[in-house]
Formats: C-alpha cells, sequence, structure tokens
C-alpha cells in the first residue's frame, strides 16, 4: 500500500498534467479547428462551415437601433464569423508560449499557476466594442444552461463541436451566452444558426464566461452551405 504522501502527490501530478493537456488541446482548437464533414456526425474541434462571401473584416452587421424596425426574417441579420468577435491584436495562445513544457514531467506547481493565470485571462478576454447593438446570425453548437419542460431558454453558443463540454471553456470572446424570447426545443451540442442583437454584456456561468449576451430571436438547425 503506497504511503498517503505518495498518494497525494501523483494525484496531484496527474491533475496538473491532465489540466495542462486539456488547455493546450483548447488553445490548439482555437488555432486549428478545421471545417466539419457535411455527414453532420461531428467530432471535437470541428467548426461550422459559413457561406463563402462571409470574411472576420465583412462590414459591419446591420445596427438594432434603425428607424424603421426589420422584419424578423434571415436577411435582416448580418452573418459574421467567429474571428469577428475577437479585437485586433488579441492572442488567445499568447500564455502559452512562455510555458515550460517540461512542466509536464516533473509536476512543477509553477504549471498550474501558469494555467490558472492563463484561465483568467481568458475568462476577462476583451470583446470587440463596435458590435455591441448589431443584428447578426452566427453558427454554432449549443452548450444548455437553462431549460423547461425540454426547452431551451438559455444556453451558450460556442464556436466549436465539444466546447465547455470536452474541453475547457474558449476565450470570453468565443463564448455567446445566448437568451431566447421562446424557449426552443434544442439539446447539448445542437448544430444551430442563431439569430438576434447582440451585446457586449459578460455573463459568468457555470459552463464558462461569456463576453457577448446575445438577445435571441430565431434559432434554426444548421444546414451544410450548399
Amino acid at each position: 500500500m503506497k504511503p498517503k504522501h505518495q498518494s497525494r502527490f501523483a494525484y496531484q501530478f496527474w491533475l496538473g498534467s491532465a489540466c495542462c493537456i486539456l488547455f493546450m488541446l483548447t488553445a490548439w482548437l482555437l488555432m486549428t479547428a478545421k471545417a466539419a464533414e457535411p455527414s453532420g456526425q461531428y467530432k471535437v474541434g470541428d467548426r461550422l462551415p459559413q457561406n463563402k462571401g462571409v470574411t472576420a473584416t465583412s462590414a459591419a452587421p446591420v445596427p438594432a437601433s434603425k428607424p424603421t424596425p426589420a422584419p424578423d426574417t434571415s436577411d435582416s441579420y448580418k452573418e459574421i464569423r467567429w474571428e469577428a468577435l475577437i479585437p485586433k491584436n488579441w492572442d488567445p495562445s499568447k500564455d502559452f508560449k512562455n510555458l515550460d513544457m517540461n512542466f509536464l514531467n516533473d509536476g512543477d506547481p509553477r504549471a498550474m499557476a501558469a494555467l490558472q493565470t492563463m484561465r483568467e485571462a481568458w475568462d476577462k478576454a476583451p470583446v470587440e466594442a463596435s458590435l455591441n447593438g448589431t443584428r447578426i446570425r452566427i453558427p454554432g453548437f449549443i452548450v444548455p444552461l437553462d431549460g423547461e419542460r425540454g426547452k431551451l431558454r438559455e444556453f451558450l453558443l460556442v464556436p466549436y463541436f465539444g466546447g465547455c463540454i470536452h474541453t475547457p471553456p474558449p476565450p470570453a470572446n468565443q463564448i455567446i451566452d445566448v437568451v431566447l424570447d421562446k424557449p426552443a426545443k434544442i439539446q447539448m451540442m445542437d448544430a444551430v444558426w442563431v439569430s438576434g442583437v447582440l451585446e457586449t454584456t459578460r455573463s459568468d456561468t457555470s459552463m464558462g464566461s461569456a463576453g457577448y449576451r446575445l438577445k435571441g430571436m430565431k434559432v434554426e438547425a444548421y444546414v451544410y452551405p450548399k
């Protein structure tokens, strides 16, 4: 039987190594996540393809405060990419650049401290202020927060499959807290299009910290673009 102090050290080493691996995986997914295949069978890290004409530097979305309200159709919302939610010159992987990978081998407690610093930085990740109050349409995967009778009223929208569930939460500027006008019959990791008014309002939830909030007007099942 192992002495208690050895068991405790082994557990701390295992926990530290696991956390390092998970956070590195999350950072890697942010930088290299690929488009999902048309089959609809998603793997961790898959992103949803968007229309080819949409880029991270596309024209600004339609303001929410127009004199004459636009009809509630997909055409009244500007499709944007997740990259548009990240301010220029902000690097989500910068906290890894000075992280000595030898920490994974020797269980150095500084590894945990470095990862904690990175987690705090990601939870406070800056948002793109110019998007506040705009009408957007964006695809993503659902992380449930609040539901009733098999329907969801509030959920987190994340850019890739498995975010907040199979991997640590991405930075706050890559999480949208969606609050629907009416509950919708959707479930965990469903692929959807969400349309609504975006706000640069932060939300701390049990599943992750969101840098944006969306007043959801419409949720539609994701359809692979032709």
